[in-house]
């Protein structure tokens, strides 16, 4: 833990210059500097002081409260949900915090203005619990595709592994990818993620990645993209993909 006597920025300037862009317009500078000093804020600075001192990073010489601080610092600071979802998704899916360091951070800090960034918060972890079976589904027949399966690993011709995806069609040799945040963004995850696709890729397999979110906000553009994507897949030769199904329990 930080425990100087220098402050350090937090909020919405210390999103900035982490490179997040969903940040509301303003001059102010958000500093936080220990209980046990004395400095008030001024025109263009907000002096916090607080028992929570964070840790910090410097970038070009200017120490910054850790990602989730200065997020969540920014965000109890609004009072409209829009720009805490966005502001909360970018720092997800760029990978500069994970969902788990973001709900560690509100169990641990100040609980004043936190009640929007929680409720943002419980909508993203709904959609991280389980990918939506039946809304999926649902978009898929609506679709009008030929029938999907789940549950399935899928080979190449020389019988290397290439995925697991959410949902496989084997008629078309087409994936379907719903790519939770906690999956898709974190750092690691996400190199992962590339992987899996270049595989898809070299496979020759026509693959579609959706954000859960997007089932519920945007039905209608996710059956525009199945369908665009399997008439791709229609007017190429289609590869040789050996499906491995498991077992199901009698």
């Amino acid at each position: 833990m930080h425990t100087s006597g220098h402050g350090i920025i937090t909020g919405f300037e210390a999103a900035r210059r982490y490179g997040l862009r969903q940040t509301p317009s303003g001059d102010a500078v958000h500093v936080l500097i220990p209980q046990l000093h004395h400095i008030r804020s001024a025109k263009f600075v907000i002096v916090e002081r607080t028992i929570h001192i964070p840790g910090r990073r410097v970038l070009s010489r200017v120490p910054l409260a850790e990602p989730p601080r200065a997020v969540l610092d920014g965000l109890r600071r609004l009072r409209e949900v829009d720009p805490v979802r966005a502001l909360m998704l970018e720092a997800i899916e760029c990978g500069l915090c994970t969902l788990n360091e973001l709900q560690a951070e509100l169990e641990s800090g100040s609980k004043r203005g936190t009640a929007l960034p929680r409720a943002v918060l419980r909508e993203l972890e709904a959609d991280v619990v389980s990918v939506p079976e039946a809304s999926a589904l649902s978009i898929w027949q609506r679709a009008g595709l030929p029938s999907a399966e789940r549950n399935v690993k899928i080979y190449d011709v020389h019988g290397n592994y290439i995925g697991k995806p959410d949902s496989w069609c084997d008629e078309l040799a087409m994936a379907w990818e719903i790519d939770s945040y906690s999956f898709h963004y974190g750092r690691d995850d996400f190199r992962r993620t590339l992987h899996r696709n270049n595989r898809y890729a070299a496979a020759g397999i026509v693959v579609v990645q959706t954000l859960p979110a997007r089932l519920r906000d945007e039905p209608e553009k996710v059956v525009g993209e199945l369908r665009a994507a399997a008439a791709a897949a229609r007017r190429r030769p289609r590869p040789t993909i050996i499906v491995a199904r498991e077992e199901r329990a009698a």
